[in-house]
């Protein structure tokens, strides 16, 4: 059998994963924290609470002012990055292997014990404000936007943007976000990845410290309900004059990550969207018929059944020639299926990018918290060589007569 990572998975007394791997490449060493709160969580007036959070989250702790949190960070010449996903707000960084025990208790500061520094909450709220504008501007956002209200409805919290709105985001007083905080950041919903230049049992070590003392209880988490799904095809058209590039989202409700089948429609999606120049699709939109700016698709993963999205940025003349061209590519590969070729040489791209995306300390770290999210294992690098390579022409097909129905797609142009 192929040797695999090995990393070292530890479950801390207060309930804290410790996600350790000792890589000598660099003398450098990446943390990661994810914590299970995020956008989701958002209550439905106050969409872009969980991102303000994120932002916040080195504007300043109990015990160090924002100036101070800064100094530490710039002093070891450390960038920390924090953002909110639908799942989870996440924290990284990287830096030397001397510094990492100062750095990773630095990160447990900040995420256990965050001040939210008064004089600092308005900046922030000018700035989520600016980048909201900016994406109101932009056509694939505002495509993107729209697909996901549609595929799964205004009640449901994917349904909503994940960084909110600006009627929304100016909602948002200070004190709501020490409500979230204290609601959902606790220790049993944090996950912590050390890779780099440190033993593992050091990693646990210094993460066991950096966490010590946090004992915060979270609210019952209301769980993420699954879609309803679209009965029929939907075609919505958002004007946005003066642009000149029309932005095409074409999608439908894909399959959570832990079905049987993620394989073969992970495959699947690299034939019709990805594969050599943006597969199928991308050959015929962009390649030959020269209609697209750029044309791909893809199948996100999530703990629910994810969005499976193709898009496409057209000149606005050639937006109903786009659509009709994605229709007649997806209605026949759900009637003939792949090659075996095209099936062969997907697996094996997929199984020669594996090495580049672990590769750095941060590609490394990414995957394991993946793994964690969605209950892999700590050998997945391994089983997913053989899961990939036991996948068979007729399952991909089977996917794809399953999930690439043209007269069920969500469609939403923007410009």
């Amino acid at each position: 059998m192929t040797a695999g990572l090995g990393p070292v998975r530890t479950v801390l007394d207060q309930g804290v994963v410790v996600l350790a791997l000792e890589a000598r490449t660099t003398p450098a060493v990446t943390i990661e924290v994810s914590v299970a709160a995020g956008a989701r969580l958002d209550p439905a007036s106050h969409g872009g609470l969980a991102g303000f959070v994120a932002r916040m989250l080195d504007r300043g702790t109990h015990t160090r002012s924002t100036d101070e949190v800064a100094e530490a960070l710039d002093d070891r010449g450390v960038a920390l990055e924090a953002e909110a996903g639908r799942r989870d707000v996440m924290a990284a960084c990287t830096c030397l292997a001397e510094d990492a025990g100062d750095i990773v208790a630095l990160m447990g500061e900040v995420l256990a014990r965050p001040a939210f520094d008064p004089r600092e909450f308005e900046g922030r709220r000018g700035e989520i404000l600016t980048d909201l504008r900016e994406a109101e501007d932009d056509p694939a956002d505002v495509a993107g936007t729209h697909l996901m209200a549609e595929l799964y409805g205004a009640v449901h919290p994917y349904g909503r943007p994940p960084e909110g709105t600006r009627a929304s985001v100016r909602r948002i007083e200070r004190g709501d976000l020490e409500r979230f905080h204290g609601a959902w950041f606790a220790p049993s919903r944090t996950t912590v990845a050390v890779v780099g230049d440190i033993p593992a049992e050091r990693a646990v070590e210094d993460v066991a410290r950096a966490f010590d003392g946090w004992r915060a209880a979270p609210a019952p988490d209301p769980g993420v309900p699954e879609p309803a799904g679209v009965p029929g095809r939907r075609l919505l058209r958002v004007p946005m004059p003066g642009k000149s590039q029309a932005d095409i989202a074409y999608g439908f409700v894909g399959l959570p990550r832990g079905d049987p089948a993620w394989d073969a429609a992970s495959l699947m999606m690299h034939v019709v969207g990805q594969y050599a120049l943006g597969g199928r699709l991308g050959q015929r939109i962009r390649e030959r018929e020269g209609m697209a700016y750029y044309a791909f698709g893809g199948l996100e993963a999530d703990v629910i059944a994810g969005p499976l999205v193709v898009r496409a940025g057209v000149d606005p003349a050639n937006v109903d020639r786009t659509i009709a061209a994605i229709d007649e590519e997806l209605h026949r590969f759900r009637e003939s299926g792949p090659t075996a070729d095209e099936v062969d040489e997907s697996r094996q791209y997929l199984l020669g990018s594996m090495p580049r995306l672990l590769e750095t300390n941060a590609g490394i770290a990414a995957f394991l918290m993946a793994t964690e999210t969605f209950g892999l294992g700590l050998d997945y690098d391994v089983r997913m060589r053989e899961r990939l390579a036991a996948v068979r022409v007729e399952e991909v097909h089977a996917a794809a007569r399953r999930l690439l129905d043209p007269d069920r797609a969500t469609i939403a142009v923007a410009g």
